[in-house]
């Protein structure tokens, strides 16, 4: 596969204002990405990538993505099916955050959790000093058992 060359972050109108991409990355060497379905617009996730998942989303035009806490690169879909398409990648003013238009391959969702965004509760009220949840999407788009089986749950407590 062909490397990408970023380029060096040489002045604060180079970034601002250049036409090369000059991402900055964190002190874990990851950036932020936002991820919305091109269709919908909606949000389905906030993922991170590092130099290699950047690279390979770019040259392949399907998302790739660093787990933190797996600590490895991942292909989205590569097990579900539900391939992240590249329609668009924007990057923001001081290239520390990315934000990819997507369009879903497989059964159409993005959540782990079977959901098609992992957006889907929202802030609804408080009750005792504590905050209750609503949930947006009163159905799951598949079931996770079947379509991750033998496979650990990502989310980690």
């Amino acid at each position: 596969m062909n490397k990408i060359k970023f380029a060096q972050r040489s002045s604060v109108e180079f970034v601002e204002e250049g036409n090369n991409l000059a991402p900055k990355f964190n002190s874990e060497e990851v950036i932020p990405v936002v991820v919305t379905e091109t269709k919908s617009g909606l949000v389905l996730m906030l993922g991170y990538m590092n130099k290699e998942a950047l690279e390979k989303t770019i040259l392949t035009k399907e998302a790739h993505y660093w787990s933190r806490s797996r600590k490895a690169l991942w292909k989205k879909g590569e097990s579900s099916g539900m391939v992240h398409k590249i329609d668009e990648i924007l990057i923001d003013d001081d290239q520390d955050s990315i934000w990819l238009k997507v369009t879903i391959g497989g059964l159409g969702a993005s959540c782990h959790v079977g959901y098609k965004s992992c957006f889907y509760r929202s802030v609804d009220s408080i009750e005792k000093d504590e905050v209750i949840l609503n949930f947006t999407e009163s159905e799951k788009v598949f079931d996770p058992e079947e379509v991750y089986p033998g496979i650990e749950n990502p989310t980690k407590l």
